[in-house]
């Protein structure tokens, strides 16, 4: 079984088995801005960073969980978890602002998670345009996907099994990084980073990836 076939297959099982292996996700409060945006490292939980007050780097959450609400290219299962707050006015969102498409303003990495255990389902970034709104510039929804910001370029992070690893303890993740031209990402490189050590992967064509719109 390939890694990536393994983890597509191993997602379907983390609502029954993950309860054991970690504790429940907290989501980014509705309003504010997270610092960093941690990529997940062995383990399936990708815990929101704690948000910060940044000024002009205020990340508009309510805003933005509701354009993907709201858009009709979001899969079921990203709008499902999106429906309504995990708890309180705390969705399972992790969103940062960072400086990868050289706007003037920040732009915005959100990824969205599985309420009970911070499981990726999407990872998004959008670009604000002139008129004050947001323009999705880049959409991943395959399971366990994690996206940051790289020193100024997107990184977006998917975690695989091996056929031997325990639902909550994968054992390496496949890495594409991309590069803002044109108007759209591109990806430029690709590797396979195992837990233990890093090995480098055929490159491929970009997926995921969306022009300004």
């Amino acid at each position: 079984m390939t890694r990536g076939g393994a983890a597509t297959a191993g997602v379907a099982a983390v609502g029954l088995l993950l309860a054991g292996c970690n504790p429940g996700g907290e989501g980014v409060r509705p309003e504010g801005s997270a610092g960093g945006t941690p990529s997940p490292k062995g383990a399936l939980s990708a815990s929101p960073a704690p948000a910060k007050t940044a000024g002009s780097n205020k990340v508009p959450i309510k805003l933005l969980v509701k354009q993907l609400k709201d858009d009709p290219a979001v899969g079921a299962e990203v709008k499902k978890t999106l429906a309504k707050p995990c708890s309180g006015n705390e969705y399972a969102v992790d969103a940062s602002p960072a400086r990868l498409t050289g706007s003037s303003s920040p732009d915005v990495i959100v990824n969205v998670m599985t309420c009970a255990d911070s499981v990726g389902i999407g990872a998004f970034v959008f670009r604000k345009r002139d008129s004050g709104d947001y323009a999705t510039v880049y959409r991943n929804e395959l399971p366990l996907v994690f996206a940051g910001d790289n020193d100024g370029e997107l990184e977006v992070t998917q975690q695989t099994y091996d056929a031997d690893d325990d639902v909550c303890c994968p054992s390496g993740e496949d890495v594409r990084e991309y590069r803002w031209s044109k108007d759209r990402f591109t990806e430029y490189k690709r590797f396979h980073r195992s837990y233990s050590k890093a090995t480098d992967d055929s490159s491929a064509p970009a997926d995921g990836t969306e022009p300004e719109g």
